[in-house]
């Protein structure tokens, strides 16, 4: 789900503090926008400003042409982000079924 909402996200092993906003969110993760550039295999934790809820995640990927974009994993499946989300089993293709 696209969404932008504002977040820190901190190192957990090294002094990293930096703040950013997410571009789309799931259960499983998000891609962020960072004021520095986050490296892959780097744990942090995440808090929402929105809604001070806080989870720790690892910086999977990152996109060349985007430098301070990074997809992260959190490590427990969860909603952060404010917002409600589809549970993690549901697909596309329950959701072409629903449509009228």
């Amino acid at each position: 789900m696209r969404l932008k909402v504002g977040i820190v996200a901190q190192g957990t092993s090294a002094p990293l503090v930096c703040e950013g906003n997410t571009i789309v969110v799931n259960l499983h993760g998000a891609l962020i926008s960072t004021l520095v550039p986050l490296c892959v295999g780097t744990r942090i934790e995440i808090c929402v400003i929105l809604t001070d809820k806080r989870a720790l995640a690892e910086v999977v990927t990152f996109i060349l042409r985007q430098p301070l974009h990074c997809g992260i994993a959190l490590t427990k499946a969860q909603s952060i982000w404010g917002v409600s989300l589809p549970p993690a089993e549901w697909s596309e293709l329950e959701a072409e079924g629903l449509r009228c």
